[in-house]
């Protein structure tokens, strides 16, 4: 975690939300709060009726945020949108199975291959994924951070019934490489009643089905 390259984080927050800039009341879970600037973006984003979850297993995180970063970002997790849970986030989503997000944050680990903890791998496996899916709106979506590449994974996302996409990232602003991934994951939208009017949808479709696509390249099999 640094105050300074913080891009990446910033990215994840905006391409979950992307799509939630007009909806009334958004529900929005974000998973590690790290130093803020992934929540502090998603406020930044969603209106004023949104509920943003938070979920950090670490105390002393959450206690940095509300001691030392204020002069950083703000007083974030006292905006009366934010409520936070001092728990695996894996807890918070099976929790969440019937109360459905429209966007899930995940930034946890370093990625879906190397953990620091050991007991964030089950967010990464089939059983996590449905948890994910089932804890989403139709039509929600899902973002992961990675360190690095995980085509892998990225390929297992889809299997699992997501529409997924891949976006490089900077660590930081003047970072010649893209090191970074986010691993965006759309659930199937709620089928459309054949009787209703049609309207023209606010955000365009993300390209890639079962083919992961980054942003400008398209990944061959």
């Amino acid at each position: 975690m640094s105050t300074t390259s913080t891009s990446s984080e910033i990215l994840l927050a905006k391409l979950a939300c992307e799509k939630l800039i007009r909806h009334p009341h958004p529900r929005v879970l974000v998973g590690g709060l790290g130093l803020g600037f992934s929540l502090k973006a998603v406020l930044s984003i969603v209106g004023k009726k949104a509920e943003v979850h938070v979920a950090e297993l670490l105390r002393e995180v959450v206690d940095w945020n509300r001691q030392f970063l204020m002069k950083v970002n703000g007083a974030l997790l006292n905006d009366r949108r934010v409520q936070v849970f001092t728990e695996d986030v894996f807890r918070t989503i099976r929790r969440a199975q019937g109360a459905r997000y429209d966007a899930i944050l995940l930034d946890v680990d370093n990625g879906p291959t190397s953990f620091v903890q050991a007991g964030n791998a089950q967010i990464y496996s089939r059983q996590g994924f449905n948890r994910i899916a089932n804890a989403l709106q139709p039509g929600g979506r899902v973002a992961f951070w990675s360190a690095t590449e995980e085509e892998a994974f990225g390929h297992s996302l889809a299997r699992a019934g997501f529409r997924v996409h891949v976006v490089e990232a900077k660590s930081h602003d003047r970072a010649k490489r893209f090191e970074h991934r986010i691993y965006v994951g759309d659930t199937k939208p709620r089928e459309r009643d054949p009787a209703a009017p049609v309207s023209s949808p606010e955000v365009a479709p993300v390209q890639g089905v079962g083919n992961m696509t980054r942003r400008g390249k398209k990944k061959e099999r």
